[in-house]
């Protein structure tokens, strides 16, 4: 499945809804100028002078006319379930996470709900696929989504991370535990209502991330979908995103304030040497208490405080 997204001029627009106008469906927000239902895919032009394709079919209908903005060609293909060509405009409960790449800092995971009626919503407080975002600006937009919308937010500290882990957990099994947790948690808040879908953000295939969880007591399975890069195919999953990363900067605050230094983000060479100034200034236990511990960067801070002790 792919979505393809073109910036077109104003008469290659007016030819897009000339073409589509016998599979004209009612838009539904106003920043959308014109929507066209195919049998496998979705074609909305927007007021910006954008147009997205979305769909089995998207690539196809796009080559029809990207040779009037070959430039301004943008393809996201993703890898899941099929979703339907409208799925953009519907209910749907989505989830996220971020920090398991990071040494420092915990693993947060957000489950957002965000009806057919909200989506428009959810764009104008200034919602994106996260990666577009910087985290100043998503600290800005959080509070207001957090208010605008039934969620979910769960942090799990590098304490609690470090004893699952040593017990043999893999993060695929704790992200997966942390999803169906969060996603529970927001059902019951919507209840006796239920979304027309649940969107995972994919991380692991289906029968895997259902294996991680086959112990526990409740299992969400109803409407199930999976797809990477969900964060462009509905923006309950960006929701959830932004919320589970500014969960994540609060957490990496008031560790880096516990430190008495700003924690660098990520795993690299950064990261490294920030570790060993830690390990040197407060010992290896304090460093365990704010690391996942099992990454390389552990022995690498040791490596270089030793080589510091040295000199």
């Amino acid at each position: 499945m792919s979505n393809t997204v073109l910036q077109l001029p104003e008469e290659s627009l007016l030819q897009i809804i000339n073409h589509y106008n016998n599979k004209k469906v009612a838009a539904k927000a106003p920043y959308i100028r014109f929507t066209a239902k195919l049998s496998d895919a979705v074609v909305t032009v927007y007021n910006s002078g954008k147009v997205m394709f979305q769909g089995a079919g998207a690539e196809r209908e796009a080559a029809r006319w990207s040779s009037a903005s070959p430039a301004a060609v943008k393809t996201v293909s993703t890898k899941g379930d099929v979703l339907p060509p409208d799925f953009a405009y519907k209910s749907v409960l989505g989830s996220d996470e971020t920090g398991t790449g990071d040494f420092f800092g915990p693993i947060t995971v957000a489950a957002c709900f965000v009806p057919a009626d909200k989506v428009a919503l959810a764009h104008e407080l200034g919602v994106k696929d996260s990666k577009q975002l910087t985290d100043d600006y998503m600290r800005i937009i959080a509070p207001d989504l957090k208010a605008a919308f039934l969620h979910s937010v769960l942090t799990l500290k590098n304490d609690k991370y470090n004893a699952v882990q040593s017990k043999g957990w893999s993060q695929g099994k704790i992200k997966a535990l942390l999803h169906n947790q969060a996603l529970k948690h927001v059902l019951r808040k919507m209840a006796p209502e239920k979304p027309e879908a649940i969107l995972i953000d994919q991380f692991a295939e289906r029968g895997i991330y259902y294996n991680h969880i086959k112990n526990e007591a409740e299992i969400i399975r109803e409407n199930v979908l999976f797809s990477t890069k969900a964060e462009g195919l509905h923006v309950s999953v960006a929701c959830a995103s932004i919320i589970a990363r500014v969960a994540f900067l609060e957490e990496m605050d008031a560790l880096s304030q516990k430190a008495g230094v700003t924690l660098p983000k990520g795993a690299g060479k950064i990261v490294d040497e920030a570790a060993a100034k830690i390990l040197l200034k407060h010992g290896e236990a304090f460093l365990q208490s704010i690391t996942k511990v099992h990454f390389a960067n552990t022995k690498k801070a040791k490596d270089l405080a030793f080589k510091k002790r040295s000199h």
